[in-house]
């Protein structure tokens, strides 16, 4: 398993404009925060949908990269989300990313969304990563 170190050494150099941080790196899975700014808000004081959808293509890159090394062109194929309630404007994004399945060439992983200190999933996403040969 990639360490939380490495990981995030690789995501700051490679990824410099990701406003996700990678706090926690385990079996199979990954925690990330989006840094919830004023840019980061869509009309009616809300979170916006990208940026549901970038913290959950993070986590799920991180989670990867924690299970099967650092590995720069492992690559998004298919991205589904759904979106449950309104995010909480002022509080930052919390991504818990999970593999479903880790094969040769493909990995699936699952991302449960939540604003930060409410219990009440925002968004979940499936994802599915194509990893080279």
């Amino acid at each position: 398993m990639t360490t939380l170190i490495a990981i995030c050494d690789f995501l700051a150099k490679e990824f410099p404009q990701s406003p996700c941080l990678v706090e926690a790196i385990g079996p199979q899975s990954a925690t990330v925060r989006y840094q919830v700014d004023t840019q980061s808000l869509r009309p009616g004081g809300t979170v916006s949908g990208p940026v549901l959808m970038t913290t959950a293509d993070v986590g799920l890159y991180a989670a990867i990269l924690g299970e099967i090394g650092i590995v720069a062109l492992a690559v998004t194929t298919n991205l589904n989300i759904n979106f449950l309630r309104k995010p909480s404007a002022g509080k930052d994004i919390i991504g818990e990313c999970k593999l479903i399945k880790v094969g040769r060439r493909l990995i699936i992983g699952e991302v449960a969304l939540y604003s930060e200190g409410d219990d009440r999933m925002v968004a979940h996403a499936v994802g599915t990563y194509a990893i080279p040969s």
